[in-house]
């Protein structure tokens, strides 16, 4: 799972080692005893405990500093000493760049490293470095489409001041390579340059339309809408058609617009996959009664042409929570018709998705009728493990506090974090990363606001929502009422902070602040049931007693960590996502790891590790995302963030 880096000290390609060099390089290494502190007896890159940086010999060939680099996990990769003003330093630079599972934050590190030993500039280095990665294996091509990402982070300016180089990189072989070339292109202001020459074939069309999710930016996104609109027309190849499809799934300049021009395209076999992705994106309001009832027809009219064996594929089940979602929308003597027609083959499916780092559920509420039939689809999206936990209404609480005592013990229901309680109607095992579960039952004969929950340890207080019980469905999706909180919180989206709505505010924002105030709200945001804190919490997370002194009183680098749980990750909890050779996937923290086994702690309550044999792995991931969920500050203002911050710095030692 290691890596390669394709450079050597002179930023030219490394040739592969011959037998007499690979012999040489052995003897030199076992000759020094790699003078690697508490090197690891033949383990597969997870170290026991570690004190003392190892230490590289980087005067030496690249080819064995190459090596010796690649010997070492992430842990003791950021461990190694290194320098922006010394050329030996590169290779250790640029084998962070490209190593599968660093933190964000530590590739942009090293990337401005490389920029100045070469006395070049970032741009330039990662539109060098995305293509020489291998887009066959697994592990680089996450890698070539993180630094992607990375490149596009860059200033608009300096990404302008290469657009010659981008164009040379959008048509290039590389798929990861003609993706920066064209988002970079977007992102410095040549949308018209990218256009011109993507229309030059309509493989770079398609490729075009791929980039435009991956900026950011929301209103730069929004300028392009007409350009992929007029994509849509029915002379345009539908590979080009599909791509600006999926495209203005990021686009809501005109979501009206959206919905009367992709309603239609459903009935088309080769984009109705795409059209309906983004039309779930598009909000009830936006959906016009017109289209929407030309939409019903066609989703019915697919869903009773559909053969029985594929009425329970993703996509199937999609394009009937579309259905469900419209027949709200029309007139009742023509959506009783249809819903007449749609029971005959299908049952009520609910699709509910996890977001990943995010520790919530895609779907805040869904409605069912009493006594009818209904089948809830469960799909982890996330790397933790979760579940869905139906219970009485006003019960969430009382029954996650008891999964949370329990512990995850089996209990009489078979499942994990599912105690013996009759507040619980219905509920899931735990899913696992990448994987689904259906859960399929009668709902109550009582209306009423059901909540469903996350019952693993310290979810509940983000991961839950509400299934809606009413007489008439029908009725109630004319005009549906939003339920309660089941939390009772009244925090709405104050909004979707980042550093840089906040970094220069840092000086005025901590002063005047109290410690109890900043205690209060590091409680209410649930920061308390992963980090210890002045001897309080829990130890899921790293303890955040001396976070101010770590980060030498870098006030910015903490508010950072806050706002970015992902920019930096200690590699300890670095989070990784074993798949199976037949199919299942177990993720978590790595334990521990020798030549025939790997064991992980799935969650932090549970009582064993998982351990997976060697043989049996067919790939090994490396996240770049903590598992702290982002977003966690969205819902207080900027004055409680500052309270916060100024909480966390009077805990420190000396303040």
């Amino acid at each position: 799972m290691t890596s390669t880096n394709p450079f050597d000290d002179d930023g030219q390609m490394l040739k592969p080692l011959s037998p007499v060099t690979a012999v040489s390089l052995a003897m030199f290494l076992t000759m020094t005893q790699m003078s690697i502190a508490s090197w690891q007896d033949h383990s597969h890159g997870v170290p026991s405990q570690v004190t003392k940086a190892p230490r590289i010999f980087l005067d030496k060939n690249p080819r064995i500093v190459k090596y010796q680099l690649q010997r070492l996990d992430n842990e003791r990769l950021l461990m190694v000493e290194r320098k922006d003003d010394d050329k030996k330093y590169l290779l250790v630079h640029q084998e962070i760049l490209v190593r599968d599972g660093m933190a964000r934050g530590d590739r942009e590190t090293a990337v401005r490293a490389i920029a100045r030993i070469n006395d070049s500039d970032p741009v330039l280095e990662l539109l060098t470095l995305i293509p020489s990665l291998d887009e066959k294996n697994n592990d680089q091509r996450r890698v070539a489409r993180q630094l992607v990402e990375l490149l596009l982070d860059q200033n608009p300016a300096l990404l302008r001041s290469h657009s010659e180089k981008l164009i040379e990189a959008s048509q290039a072989e590389s798929e990861p390579l003609c993706l920066a070339g064209f988002s970079g292109l977007l992102v410095a202001g040549e949308s018209a340059r990218a256009f011109e020459q993507a229309g030059k074939r309509s493989q770079d069309m398609a490729t075009l339309f791929k980039s435009i999710p991956l900026i950011t930016d929301k209103s730069l996104r929004n300028s392009l809408s007409d350009k992929v609109l007029a994509a849509l027309e029915d002379s345009t190849p539908d590979n080009i058609r599909s791509g600006a499809i999926l495209a203005l799934g990021s686009i809501d300049a005109e979501p009206a617009k959206n919905f009367q021009t992709v309603a239609p395209l459903v009935s088309e076999p080769n984009l109705r996959r795409a059209a309906i992705k983004v039309l779930l994106k598009i909000p009830r309001e936006y959906r016009d009664v017109s289209n929407a009832t030309r939409l019903a027809a066609l989703l019915v009219d697919h869903a009773e042409k559909t053969p029985a064996a594929n009425r329970t594929s993703d996509d199937f089940v999609e394009s009937m929570q579309l259905a469900d979602q419209v027949l709200g929308l029309i007139p009742r003597e023509i959506s009783d018709s249809f819903r007449k027609r749609l029971s005959e083959v299908t049952v009520r499916v609910v699709l509910i998705h996890t977001v990943e780092e995010e520790m919530r559920y895609d779907v805040r509420w869904f409605a069912v009728e009493t006594g009818r039939d209904v089948q809830v689809i469960l799909k982890n999206e996330d790397l933790m493990a979760h579940n869905l936990v139906i219970t009485k209404p006003g019960a969430l609480q009382e029954v996650a506090l008891r999964a949370a005592a329990e512990g995850p013990v089996i209990g009489p229901s078979g499942k994990q974090y599912v105690p013996e309680s009759d507040d619980i109607l219905f509920a899931t095992e735990m899913v696992q990363a990448e994987k689904q579960v259906r859960l399929t039952f009668a709902a109550p004969s009582e209306p009423g606001e059901y909540p469903f929950v996350c019952t693993f340890p310290g979810h509940w207080m983000r991961m839950y929502g509400v299934m809606v019980v009413v007489r008439d469905l029908a009725e109630f999706q004319r005009n549906p009422i939003e339920p309660k909180d089941p939390v009772g919180s009244n925090r709405p989206i104050v909004q979707s902070w980042t550093i840089d709505d906040l970094e220069g505010k840092i000086e005025t924002g901590l002063r005047g602040r109290t410690a109890e105030i900043g205690k209060k709200i590091f409680n209410e945001a649930t920061c308390a049931l992963c980090h210890k804190i002045a001897g309080e919490g829990k130890e899921v997370g790293p303890d955040l007693t001396e976070v101010w002194s770590r980060w030498k009183e870098d006030a910015a680098g903490v508010l950072r960590e806050i706002i970015e749980p992902s920019h930096r990750i200690e590699p300890k909890y670095i989070v990784r996502k074993v798949i199976t050779l037949d199919g299942n996937v177990v993720s978590g923290i790595v334990l521990s790891e020798n030549k025939d086994s790997i064991s992980i702690l799935p969650d932090p309550e549970s009582l064993q590790p998982t351990v997976v044999p060697l043989n049996d792995i067919d790939d090994m991931i490396k996240s770049s995302v903590s598992i702290m969920p982002k977003g966690l500050m969205d819902r207080f203002t900027e004055d409680e963030i500052f309270e916060l911050l100024a909480y966390l710095r009077s805990v420190a030692p000396g303040h």
